[in-house]
């Protein structure tokens, strides 16, 4: 087994050490695999993270074993990754910034396996300019998922929003909508609130907002609670530590009409065909207000009351 590997990534050389190391026991990928993946999506990734504080979670010894999440920045990191300290309640965190491929290589050598991400930007941390739908299913099962998605889609438009959808990598979709950050996250998460109200009086048999998975009662839950300050999503074209290595990966609405859809659609070994395909989320749409979809929504919620 090689002690070390280069790979150069932009304008940087990162070593891999141990790069034959097996991350995926049941797939034998190999941290050089992963380091090799995020350089080569990292084009595709960084518009996503540039700005944003990143949450590592991180598995060394391979998916095998628990892992851990870690926010502050190890401090043997190398002084060219870039970072920002931000406030917590009882002080700070220091947070490290995806901006470049060579951060990216570098947190798949520390057997960082997927990247979490904030829905805000360092220069305005309260003020989120992306909104996030959480669809999580009851049981295995995708047909609900797509469905939902469909309906919040169509609720979505009636208001007056864009949005993008994604699948986790794990067990549902992400609905998204660019905000132009106008909003404090308790606005937007009370907006979020109120769409998930709407759309769960409307399918009351198959969508549920409650938090408690035992009132959940075999629907699918429509989870709006990453939108507050400090929490993450999954980013976008990040890997997930599950077998197989699943990919979160952004999606063309018209993809929901593929029976074979499901979460983990995307995988590691399918990243050729997946970044040949066109960029879903481009031309990106353009960042809305919710002022005047906060009012559409009030009247639609007038609508579908009893």
């Amino acid at each position: 087994m090689a002690d070390t590997r280069k790979v150069r990534a932009g304008r940087r050389t990162v070593t891999i050490g141990r790069p034959e190391k097996v991350l995926f026991p049941g797939d034998g990928i190999t941290k050089a695999d992963l380091a090799e993946y995020y350089r080569a999506a990292a084009p595709r990734m960084l518009p996503h993270l540039r700005g944003r504080p990143l949450t590592m979670e991180r598995h060394p010894n391979g998916i095998g074993d628990r892992g851990f999440f870690q926010k502050e920045v190890p401090d043997h990191f190398p002084d060219w990754v870039r970072r920002a300290e931000m406030p917590k309640e009882d002080g700070t965190v220091t947070y490290v910034l995806g901006e470049d491929a060579a951060t990216l290589v570098l947190l798949a050598d520390q057997g960082c396996v997927t990247l979490h991400r904030w829905l805000s930007r360092t220069d305005r941390p309260h003020h989120p300019d992306r909104l996030v739908f959480d669809l999580d299913p009851a049981g295995e099962g995708f047909a609900p998922v797509r469905e939902a998605a469909r309906w919040l889609r169509g609720l979505l438009d009636e208001v007056g929003l864009p949005s993008l959808l994604m699948t986790t990598g794990s067990r549902g979709l992400h609905v998204l909508v660019p905000l132009d950050r106008s909003a404090p996250f308790d606005d937007v998460r009370a907006f979020a609130s109120g769409v998930a109200g709407v759309l769960a009086s409307r399918h009351p048999d198959r969508l549920t907002t409650e938090v408690r998975k035992k009132a959940r009662e075999g629907r699918l839950y429509l989870d709006v609670q990453r939108n507050a300050y400090g929490q993450t999503a999954v980013a976008p074209y990040t890997v997930r530590s599950r077998p197989g290595a699943p990919v979160a990966a952004p999606l063309d609405w018209d993809d929901l009409d593929d029976p074979e859809l499901d979460a983990r659609r995307w995988r590691l070994a399918d990243v050729g065909a997946l970044l040949a395909r066109n960029d879903p989320w481009r031309p990106a749409p353009r960042p809305r207000s919710l002022r005047a979809a906060a009012d559409r929504l009030r009247r639609t919620d007038r609508r579908s009351g009893p």
